[in-house]
């Protein structure tokens, strides 16, 4: 397999308090890996230092067998990185269809000032068919954020990361909200993308959804990592059935 992300030794801190200590990651091409943990464990820290929305304190991050350390957040999402928000940040007053094509064509200063003088017809069409597809939300591209249902506006936060044609996105708590038969939907939807050129990392609370579509997890806890392996070998585990789960059995 090809490795698509490789993180090493990352750390993320808030003047005294370490919130990412010393975690390393791997992601090949065609994987969907899944990150887990209890609250406050570090999840969400370091998806915004893999992003750029925050700096590191140390480690390195390869993208495709380029260092994405000190890139800005659009720079980075050029390169074909791209991620949702637990939050479902939509442009509001924008259509569902905007809302993927302001992702799609992501323009630049010049393409701005050339479009002054010579308007252009709108760019990443095919894209945003094919990301509105992928999560069902044809029949909605033309309505605004605030018609659809929850599980709709998560799926078009979903759809709008997409919409780049992004070589790998990393999801944060994107089932948050969604009933059982809308995360089993989800779920499915998700495990057809590395066949679309898309791996994934996953962060989500739900743990049939992550157990159930993930082909490696990685288990944190106070900002490191207590373990790692597959689906089967994370339920197993006992300091994840101790750390994240107060002691409970994992159900798949």
């Amino acid at each position: 397999m090809t490795r698509l992300l490789d993180v090493t030794d990352l750390r993320v801190a808030y003047g005294a308090v370490v919130a990412v200590d010393n975690v390393s990651l791997t992601i090949d091409e065609g994987e969907i890996v899944g990150l887990i943990g209890p609250n406050g464990a570090g999840k969400s820290s370091f998806i915004d230092a893999l992003t750029g929305a925050i700096p590191n304190r140390g480690g390195s991050v390869v993208f495709e067998g380029g260092s994405l350390d000190r890139l800005a957040s659009h720079s980075i999402a050029r390169r074909g990185l791209m991620r949702t928000f637990q939050s479902v940040e939509l442009f509001d007053d924008l259509t569902v269809r905007e809302n993927l094509q302001v992702a799609a064509e992501q323009p630049t200063l010049l393409s701005m000032l050339a479009d002054l003088v010579r308007p252009s017809k709108p760019k990443g069409v095919d894209d945003i068919a094919w990301a509105s597809t992928l999560c069902d939300l044809d029949d909605a591209l033309d309505r605004f954020p605030s018609e659809l249902s929850h599980g709709q506006r998560k799926l078009a936060g979903v759809a709008r990361a997409l919409a780049k044609r992004p070589r790998l996105v990393l999801m944060d708590e994107p089932a948050a909200g969604l009933d059982t038969d809308e995360s089993i939907a989800f779920g499915q939807r998700l495990r057809s993308l590395p066949g679309h050129g898309v791996s994934v990392l996953l962060v989500d609370h739900d743990m049939e959804l992550v157990l159930g579509v993930c082909d490696r997890i990685y288990v944190i806890d106070f900002g490191s990592v207590i373990a790692s392996g597959t689906p089967d070998e994370i339920r197993k585990n006992d300091r994840v059935i101790e750390a994240y789960l107060g002691g409970h059995d994992v159900k798949a």
